[in-house]
């Protein structure tokens, strides 16, 4: 699925409170990619009707230093009956800042919403798009 350019714009509301549950996690370079979410505009989406987006964070800022793109925190997404749906990928720019915001769902249908937090784990509170 092709990126669809949009304006920058600044994160959501549901978009950063996922961001901040992912990050309050500790790992190396954890802080400093919290630091940046004041700083971190989305500037693609993956494709209609997609909730996952591109990110870009303004300079100046302070970068991480991840051994890898992929931010090591497991962020599973269970549904209200607790089963499995997916889960949340963040990415950065070769380890350093903020790149990208992904559902990698596993059911029928792609979401129509990130999920929420409840009670300290990711939830989707409704049904499939």
């Amino acid at each position: 699925m092709a990126s669809l350019p949009t304006g920058p714009r600044p994160l959501d509301a549901d978009e950063r409170a996922v961001l901040e549950h992912i990050l309050s996690a500790e790992f190396a370079g954890a802080s400093q990619l919290r630091s940046q979410l004041d700083r971190t505009e989305v500037i693609a989406v993956w494709g209609p009707g997609s909730v996952s987006v591109d990110l870009r964070v303004r300079e100046p800022c302070e970068h991480a230093a991840l051994p890898e793109a992929l931010v090591p925190v497991d962020a599973h997404v269970h549904d209200p009956s607790g089963a499995y749906v997916g889960e949340i990928l963040v990415w950065t720019d070769r380890g350093a800042t903020l790149a990208a915001l992904e559902f990698a769902w596993v059911t029928d249908g792609m979401p129509a919403s990130l999920p929420v937090v409840v009670g300290g784990r990711l939830s989707r509170p409704g049904p499939v798009g």
